[in-house]
Parts: C-alpha cells; structure tokens; sequence
C-alpha cells in the first residue's frame, strides 16, 4: 500500500457519534465538565447540539472527523429540546482547561447547520456576522470540577444572525 492508502483506511469513518463518549456527563462522575444554561430558543423542536473544540482559531469548528484523527479535542452532545422549562446541556471535557464551544439549534433535526431556519450559539454571546467567530471570543476556562456558562441562541433576522428580541 501506498502511504497516501495507509492514510485512507485509517481514516476516521463520519458518522453522527463522532465524539459522544467523550462528551457525555455521567451522574456522580468527578472531573471536569461544562454546564451550559441554554437561553432564547426560538420554539421547542428538533435537536440541540453542543461541541467542544481546541481554544484556537485553526481548530475551531475544524472538520470532526479531522480534529479525532489527529488526536485533538472534540466532543460532542446532542440533546433533543424539552418541551417546556429551562434547558441545560453537560459536556465533558478532558482536563481543566481553555476551550471553544458552539451550540447549534438544529429545528429539523437534520444534523446540519441552515442559516434560514437554525439558530447558532457561543459562549460570550458574540455578535455574530458573515464569518465565524474567533475562537478567543468563544473560548470557556473550564475548572477541575462543574463550570457553568450561559449561551443565548442566534437566528436568522433579515441579512444577520441575532438573538430573538424578548427572550
């Protein structure tokens, strides 16, 4: 085999659990993990999608498949919305230490971002314009135990991405 097909069957298969295990918060399980109090949905449908990133610009929002191939930092949880009442989300993180989040309202639960219909969140509350945020912005200093963040969510109004106004 040629080195570039060594490369290739190696690969990381995608596939929607990429980064599950390592994300999940376990009732009573020590170590350190974010608590991320979810604010202004715009309804109660599809998916929450939460996942955690290298604190840098490069890796930030990088490709999933690329990031755990390469032995970096990602997790992932996904959530589907309640119903009614406060939304919190738990994400493990591998050792106390600064990283990047976004948060995605996934409202047809397809597991892809859609400007026109999605809504978008990252710690800091960012204002979000035509490119992604710098991953400094979104970055959370995540203690030895449970740290708690607010994200409040973005979607599409008009030409930009904002949060709701009222919620």
């Amino acid at each position: 085999m040629t080195g570039v097909a060594i490369l290739l069957a190696a690969a990381v298969a995608s596939n929607p659990t990429l980064g599950k295990a390592a994300g999940a918060c376990r009732v009573a399980e020590p170590g350190p993990a974010i608590i991320v109090d979810v604010e202004g949905l715009k309804d109660r449908a599809g998916t929450l999608r939460l996942e955690l990133y290298p604190d840098n610009d490069h890796d930030f929002l990088a490709d999933d498949n690329v990031l755990v191939e390469s032995g970096k930092t990602f997790a992932r949880v996904d959530l589907p919305v309640p119903s009614s009442g406060p939304v919190a989300m738990c994400i493990r993180v591998p050792h106390a230490g600064t990283y990047s989040l976004s948060l995605l309202h996934d409202r047809d639960g397809n597991l892809k971002f859609s400007a026109s219909t999605d809504g978008i969140g990252f710690p800091g509350n960012p204002r979000l314009g035509w490119f992604k945020p710098k991953a400094a912005v979104t970055s959370v200093v995540a203690g030895p135990g449970l740290t708690g963040i607010h994200i409040r969510m973005n979607y599409r109004r008009g030409l930009l991405m904002r949060p709701l106004e009222g919620r």
